[in-house]
């Protein structure tokens, strides 16, 4: 397999990018290391957020805990319902997790309903839990979706603009292949390429710009669970064009639709009709 990973208009090509690394004779996946590094940072984020607004940091390195397991066993769960052709004759590649295969907003899912019965248990603000909580996700899936990169996964189909990413066609998954790509493939050296967008970069670039306004709409939020709010309807709103660019979505069965571009739409415009509903009644009660 040809390991070399290009972006031609910028003038980057790296030659030789694995997918693991060797250690004591046992082979990491890059992509483990990279989503492991994005849950550490993610988790001091939320813990210094915790201590700048006077909570108790260990809370959320509890909340961590059962948050981290059973976000990517939610992520999981969602990638292989809706890939389910990819695992229903071989069902226990679905705990192969080496290779990719998380959604994030199954990972979401499954955080929010933790993060409802940790609050219920423990007595806390479910909102004023998420509001903290949240700036960890956001940098974890800033740094998370690096992975991608090096799975040569969760890219887009073809394109020859600037931010054009050329990948050998024998290092990433036939299915992900499509037919615009092939009638674009270049050989070089006789070695075939495809060209795509690197939709793992555009959204890892789009997830700093709503953490950085996370932190600035912070210091303005008029009540609790806003910042939350506020990362739903950004993220969404990025994820929704996003996806509609990539070769790899899941797809609702029966209908064809995107199911991660539908909840992302409909995420967005929930969250904004509930901050701008929630932002108005907390104006009037002041008047």
């Amino acid at each position: 397999m040809t390991t070399s990973i290009s972006f031609p208009h910028l003038g980057i090509t790296l030659k030789n990018v694995g997918h693991s690394i060797s250690v004591f004779g046992f082979e990491i996946a890059y992509y483990g290391i990279i989503i492991g590094i994005g849950v550490i940072a993610g988790i001091l984020m939320a813990v210094n957020e915790a201590k700048r607004t006077g909570q108790d940091p260990e809370t959320y390195y509890d909340l961590a805990i059962y948050a981290v397991i059973f976000s990517i066993i939610g992520a999981r769960i969602y990638y292989v319902i809706f890939s389910w052709d990819k695992y229903k004759d071989h069902l226990l590649s679905i705990f192969n997790i080496r290779e990719g295969g998380l959604a994030i907003y199954g990972g979401v899912i499954a955080a929010v309903i933790v993060v409802l019965v940790f609050a219920r248990v423990k007595k806390l603000s479910f909102w004023k839990l998420t509001d903290t909580a949240v700036l960890g996700l956001v940098l974890g899936q800033i740094i998370g979706r690096w992975g991608n990169f090096f799975n040569r996964e969760a890219f887009g189909d073809y394109t020859d603009g600037l931010f054009a990413m050329r990948l050998p066609l024998d290092a990433v998954r036939s299915s992900d292949v499509t037919e615009k790509l092939m009638e674009h493939l270049e050989v070089i050296d006789g070695i075939s390429y495809i060209q795509v967008h690197p939709t793992f970069l555009y959204e890892s670039l789009w997830n700093l710009g709503v953490l950085l306004l996370l932190l600035w709409w912070r210091k303005h939020k008029k009540f609790e669970g806003e910042v939350f709010l506020m990362y739903l309807f950004g993220y969404g709103v990025g994820r929704f064009w996003i996806e509609g660019l990539r070769t790899d979505q899941l797809l609702l069965p029966g209908i064809g639709l995107p199911v991660s571009q539908l909840l992302a739409a409909v995420l967005a415009v929930v969250s904004a009709s509930l901050i701008i509903v929630t932002r108005n009644r907390k104006r009037k009660s002041s008047e």
